[in-house]
């Protein structure tokens, strides 16, 4: 069993955790109200507003400490972000075509970046959603983004919303995609190209009740395991390097939205809560995987 512990609270639906090389935290918060990159202290006790962009959602850090932001919103872009408060938007499209929701980052073994774009803009999703359509059209993509030539490349698209991604213990790329429900695998090549879409797990208790929810931010065990936020379900499902699950871990909210591991040892796993404004601490038994490719 896992011991778990509210790490902050008071947070305007966060996303995108990550730990600060001080051991403080960076979340994004994504109300209108809020819309801002914020750190929380390593305690736990105080929290600062970096910058308010809009709607910012995933984020990573680099090894010069550059945080880079998918903004989903205003308008959809990618972010890079400084701790002293100063933000550019770096890109808003990868191959001819506009980003319409960017959604989660991950950095590779080549050292690129990984993005998701869910592949519908926000509002007109949300209103969709609100009415109890289903049908509304998604065109979900992942994107590699050369850092250096600042251009961006679909590596696959027709993802129905895709969300979270990491690269696991076999240096192949895991995605989310929510409304599916399935984490898929990609093997990953080294000239940073895919292979083709492999249903890898589903995340989905498939005996609940039916609504949006399906996967949502993940990351990656020393183990190899996969501890992925199921967005609507209310936990954190663990999923075996075979695509099997092995336990649901819950959370007090029904929106978890992303996991990081905490500081290596600790053997903690922080979690977004949406619909709770927190970020729960658990304790897992096992560290992270590097989420930086090594020099």
């Amino acid at each position: 069993m896992t011991s778990n512990s509210i790490f902050h609270s008071g947070l305007g639906d966060p996303e995108g955790p990550v730990l600060l090389p001080a051991g403080e935290w960076g979340v994004v918060e994504m109300t209108p109200e809020t819309g801002c990159v914020t750190v929380i202290s390593s305690d736990g006790v105080s929290k600062r507003v970096v910058v308010k962009t809009g709607r910012p959602n995933g984020m990573v850090q680099d090894r010069s400490g550059s945080l880079w932001v998918a903004e989903s919103m205003n308008p959809p872009s990618l972010l890079k972000i400084e701790l002293d408060g100063s933000s550019e938007v770096v890109m808003t499209e990868g191959d001819g075509i506009e980003f319409m929701f960017p959604n989660d980052l991950a950095f590779g073994p080549d050292g690129a970046l990984y993005m998701t774009d869910s592949g519908v803009h926000r509002e007109p999703f949300v209103k969709a959603h609100e009415e109890g359509r289903t049908d509304f059209p998604i065109d979900g993509k992942l994107f590699r983004i050369d850092l250096e030539g600042m251009t961006a490349n679909v590596l696959d698209d027709g993802l129905q919303f895709a969300n979270g991604l990491a690269f696991g213990v076999d240096r192949a790329l895991y995605v989310t995609a929510t409304v599916t429900g399935l984490l898929y695998r990609y093997e990953w090549n080294g000239d940073g190209t895919l292979g083709p879409r492999e249903d890898f797990a589903d995340l989905v208790d498939r005996t609940q009740s039916p609504g949006f929810k399906g996967g949502d931010g993940l990351a990656v065990g020393e183990n190899g395991y996969f501890y992925c936020a199921v967005v609507g379900q209310g936990d954190v499902t663990v999923v075996d390097t075979d695509g099997h699950i092995v336990e649901r871990i819950s959370v007090g909210g029904d929106q978890p939205t992303n996991v990081a591991f905490g500081p290596k040892g600790s053997g903690d796993i922080y979690v977004t809560v949406k619909d709770a404004g927190t970020v729960e601490r658990h304790h897992v038994g096992v560290d992270g995987l590097a989420l930086l490719p090594s020099k």
